[in-house]
């Protein structure tokens, strides 16, 4: 099989093309003359949309037919709830149950695509401290490493298919419109920004643009495979980066979150938020990805601009 670059007017189908990272990559492709093949749970409205229901396992597999590759970006939203044990199971299934399907679908194609890109998280590695990690470490302990480990292996159908299969592991995007700095922003542009906790802990983030640009790369460089760091090659402190967003918008940051009140607001999410991840993009970089926006401020500005 070719694992070469797309080729122009190539199919790729996506699920999650509603979503912060789903729809830049859709307007990226379509900029570039591709054919965005969209995954919906409803009827579908035109020949670019393809039904599925990922919790019943099913989807209109025929629409995956001449696909170049598939991209899987769907999942509930780690953030969006708080983390009651019935919302934390809807955190796992719709990852797992999702590609589920896409891996069988792809790998019962006649055609199969070249290459199947799944989402995955960094908090496949749990809180690693000062410590810097790559893509050779271990998974970390507690519910999200848990979750990410069962969404990679769910990926198994399509690999043992013999499609190039890459894992994704994305970092914090830093966007406007969405995600954890979707809702940063208006507090730090109303001045109540701060750092939480003792601001020590590492985060891990990724301009948006980079994040698109190496989901991009994956889908073009036919010697990746397995899982792949989406995170900017500097991680800072939330002490640095609340700092830099008082640089970028001009604003103060003398408001502090104190971990005892993130614990009793959030609870076992706030392990999440408290937790430090220092994710390196060691095969990213490895591969010859250049990042567009590698520092805090250029990712903050670059997601403002």
């Amino acid at each position: 099989m070719n694992d070469s670059r797309l080729a122009p007017g190539s199919r790729v189908a996506i699920a999650g093309a509603s979503g912060l990272i789903g729809s830049a990559l859709a307007r990226s492709l379509t900029a570039d003359g591709h054919e965005v093949v969209r995954l919906v749970r409803r009827p579908p409205r035109g020949p670019g949309e393809v039904r599925w229901d990922p919790a019943q396992r099913r989807i209109d597999a025929a629409g995956l037919a001449g696909c170049a590759a598939v991209v899987n970006l769907a999942g509930a939203g780690i953030a969006s709830r708080p983390w009651t044990d019935a919302y934390k199971e809807r955190i796992r299934l719709s990852r797992v149950d999702g590609t589920v399907t896409l891996a069988e679908a792809v790998a019962a194609l006649d055609t199969p695509p070249r290459v199947f890109v799944n989402g995955s998280a960094i908090g496949f590695y749990g809180d690693t401290g000062d410590r810097a990690v790559d893509e050779s470490a271990p998974p970390g302990d507690g519910f999200l490493p848990g979750v990410c480990v069962e969404w990679e292996e769910a990926t198994e159908p399509a690999r043992e298919a013999g499609v190039r299969t890459v894992l994704a592991r994305t970092g914090l995007v830093v966007a406007r419109g969405g995600g954890a700095w979707g809702k940063l922003f208006p507090l730090f542009r109303a001045g109540l920004g701060g750092r939480l906790g003792d601001g020590r802990q590492y985060w891990s983030f990724i301009a948006l643009h980079d994040e698109v640009a190496a989901l991009r790369h994956l889908l073009d460089t036919g010697t990746l495979s397995g899982p792949v760091n989406l995170t900017a090659p500097e991680p800072r402190t939330n002490r640095e980066v609340t700092e830099a967003m008082g640089r970028v918008l001009h604003r103060p940051t003398l408001f502090t979150a104190p971990a005892p009140l993130l614990r009793l607001a959030l609870g076992e999410m706030s392990g999440d938020i408290l937790g430090s991840q220092r994710v390196l993009p060691a095969r990213l970089l490895d591969s010859g990805f250049a990042f567009a926006f590698p520092g805090i401020d250029d990712a903050l500005r670059a997601a403002l601009g």
